[in-house]
């Protein structure tokens, strides 16, 4: 099809077929004999063309691809979740569900939608396929065939987010939601699960406005959900205006609740308008006999990827800026309700990843990827960023031209590895040769590149998030 839509163009455009290949070798450099395990991806991979220009990227069928790493060698596969949607599309043979906000929530759906199409999260000995619409669908591991939608045995009521965390201290994963009750509605949940996929708590709250809140931050004493202003009105559907919309008016909303109280704890800060996608972490700590929290958010100055509320675009993705890293800072012993912000890194990216035994704790390491140089519609990003959130040390390396890179992923050496020490993982899209890199860096020195290269036979669209599971024996 003929578009101006940057979702199809370069690594955006989708794929057509599923693919499973085995004992692919290592190109360049040497895979770490000790890395063993598998990388699970997900994305939008639209299934059938979208029924018009407004298509968004967001609304893609979910496809996942699963790299495993053993004994030097590399296989891949990638399918679609087989999700009622992707099912009924498929007999009919045409596509049911359109792809955009406005269509979708304005009733021109010819059945509900279900997606799954943002991360593959692997918990507890299972693969979850989510995203922040829906509740979870499970996946076998080894084949990718979806095994149906789990509400943890009726317990979990409502759409269940595409970022859970998992707990370093139980093992625990802490997962909440937004629009609860229905779209458009101002209440979120809050549970967690424990390794056995059993939901241990369940709880729910009223937010001061409904808006799309992609992902929070959970520390080892709190939870903090930003509530920033891509605010979600289905009352604008009437006017001819985008459901989800940029609405700076609204104002920063940052709840904040105590894990030990629940969610009667939760306490507003109020800030001025700005947008995340995603945190990198956050702590807390004390000073002076004070409380503070800390949160290091990867943030923009207005929505991406979403219009004002008269439909103009603001900040385009891709073209138009990035996010930069910032830290939050909040004092839990005022009674003041406002926060500090400062910028940590101004080289603007996206995708931030921790050596994820640190989650919720202080830790100094984080990793993203960011677009240096290349700016067009359809281009990725080209530069993997390892930054030290103390000293402000920042490492990186560039890509060679023509190389997008997708989400980095860190794989600790072994448990009790320092922090930092291990493996970075994550994929590039080789456009000379119209396929996909899977990547290996020692994170102790990411600007020396990678230290081993394998091609993959087709191209992993630039999609959305992932999960590294680990086969070593005796690693969590």
């Amino acid at each position: 099809m003929t578009t101006n839509n940057f979702a199809f163009k370069e690594n955006f455009t989708p794929v057509s077929s599923e693919v499973e290949v085995f004992d692919l070798l290592t190109v360049d450099g040497q895979l770490p004999k000790q890395l063993k395990g598998v990388l699970y991806r997900n994305g939008p991979n639209p299934q059938f063309p979208p029924m018009g220009e407004l298509h968004h990227w967001f609304l893609g069928e979910g496809m996942v691809h699963a790299i495993k790493v053993e004994d030097g060698k590399v296989s891949y596969q990638n399918k679609w979740v087989r999700t009622p949607q992707y099912l009924t599309q498929k007999m009919a043979n045409e596509r049911l569900v359109p792809t955009s906000f406005e269509e979708l929530f304005g009733g021109k759906a010819k059945m509900p939608a279900s997606l799954s199409c943002t991360n593959a999260v692997w918990h507890g000995e299972k693969l979850y396929a989510l995203d922040e619409s829906m509740l979870p669908m499970l996946l076998n591991p080894e084949t990718l065939e979806a095994e149906g939608y789990t509400d943890f045995a009726g317990k979990y009521v409502g759409p269940l987010t595409a970022h859970p965390k998992v707990d370093p201290d139980t093992g625990d994963l802490i997962v909440f939601g937004y629009q609860t009750d229905g779209p458009g509605t101002k209440r979120m949940a809050l549970g967690q699960i424990d390794k056995e996929g059993n939901l241990k708590s369940y709880d729910t709250f009223e937010v001061p406005v409904c808006c799309m809140v992609h992902d929070f931050v959970l520390t080892t004493e709190h939870v903090l959900f930003p509530l920033c202003p891509g605010t979600i009105d289905l009352g604008r559907i009437a006017q001819n205006k985008p459901v989800i919309a940029w609405e700076p008016g609204v104002g920063n909303h940052i709840g904040i609740m105590e894990r030990s109280v629940g969610v009667s704890s939760m306490r507003w800060f109020k800030g001025p308008s700005s947008f995340l996608y995603h945190p990198m972490n956050g702590y807390s700590y004390e000073k002076d006999g004070k409380k503070y929290l800390i949160a290091d958010v990867m943030l923009f100055n207005s929505a991406p990827l979403f219009p004002d509320t008269n439909g103009a675009y603001h900040l385009p993705w891709i073209e138009k800026g990035m996010a930069k890293l910032v830290r939050w800072t909040f004092d839990l012993s005022s009674e003041h309700d406002g926060y500090d912000e400062e910028i940590i890194c101004y080289i603007e990216g996206e995708f931030p990843r921790i050596d994820e035994r640190y989650l919720g704790k202080k830790y100094s390491i984080g990793f993203y990827i960011a677009r240096v140089e290349r700016h067009y519609s359809g281009c990725g990003f080209d530069t993997l960023i390892k930054v030290n959130v103390d000293t402000g040390k920042i490492e990186t390396w560039r890509s060679p031209h023509d190389v997008g890179l997708l989400e980095p992923i860190f794989v600790p050496r072994s448990n009790d590895a320092e922090e930092g020490d291990g493996w970075i993982i994550t994929l590039g899209y080789n456009k000379e040769r119209e396929a996909s890199d899977f990547l290996v860096f020692d994170a102790n020195s990411v600007s020396a590149g990678p230290i081993a290269r394998v091609e993959l036979p087709v191209r992993v669209p630039y999609g959305f998030h992932g999960s590294w599971r680990d086969n070593r024996p005796g690693i969590n």
